[in-house]
């Protein structure tokens, strides 16, 4: 009885579906540059291991496709960071619509926090909030300093130390920046991003500020 008990068991764990992409991320070797768990020494790409919080989807598909330069000064920990100049062999390969769509779906599956779904749907901003926030974006908090952003005039401004948030509305989710903003070194102990003293509200002003930055806005 107890034979067949396993076998009966055996048999409905083989029918559990298993995808199909599980081990796609491995064979395309993205672990060399990329963490895909918060142990081990951080690599010349960011972190993935999160990325399920941090990337909105249908972005992350078509950057696999098609990588675009997100820091142009390169990552922190390379040799030629701040020059302005990133070599042809630190930019991300490009892959098929297939293997993106697959990988996308892996991706989308790491995830480090439950973070509060109702912050991706914030109300939008008004013309004059806007101007307000982008005033606490570019002065209060420098921001601009090391992060290229648009102004109320769809021009690109700002420093290239960081990564750039010129599409940010369009390639981050919003729970992510506000949870980043409160404590960027829950994702990396090695973040160079300030860690700012700000109430609530003003940190989900400045989300949604960064929400409205995307590329279709750009003049």
């Amino acid at each position: 009885m107890k034979i067949f008990n396993y076998l009966l068991m055996g048999g409905w764990l083989l029918c559990i579906p298993m995808p199909s992409h599980a081990s796609l991320i491995q064979e395309k070797k993205c672990s060399e540059c990329h963490r895909l768990s918060k142990d081990g020494n951080e690599k010349i790409g960011p972190d993935l291991f999160y990325a399920g919080n941090k990337f909105q989807a249908s972005w992350l598909k078509q950057y696999l496709q098609n990588p675009v330069t997100i820091r142009s000064a390169g990552g922190t920990g390379d040799p030629d960071f701040l020059k302005g100049t990133q070599a042809d062999s630190q930019r991300h390969p490009a892959l098929s619509k297939k293997d993106a769509g697959q990988i996308t779906q892996e991706l989308m599956e790491l995830i480090l926090l439950d973070l509060p779904e109702k912050i991706n749907h914030l109300e939008p901003l008004t013309k004059g909030q806007k101007a307000k926030i982008k005033y606490e974006f570019e002065r209060t908090f420098s921001c601009i300093s090391c992060h290229q952003s648009l102004n109320l005039a769809g021009k690109v401004r700002g420093g290239i130390s960081g990564p750039s948030l010129v599409n940010a509305g369009n390639r981050l989710q919003a729970r992510w920046v506000e949870s980043w903003l409160k404590s960027p070194k829950t994702y990396s102990n090695k973040s160079r991003m300030p860690i700012y003293k700000m109430a609530d509200e003003t940190r989900l002003r400045l989300t949604q500020f960064i929400s409205t930055l995307k590329n279709e806005n750009k003049r």
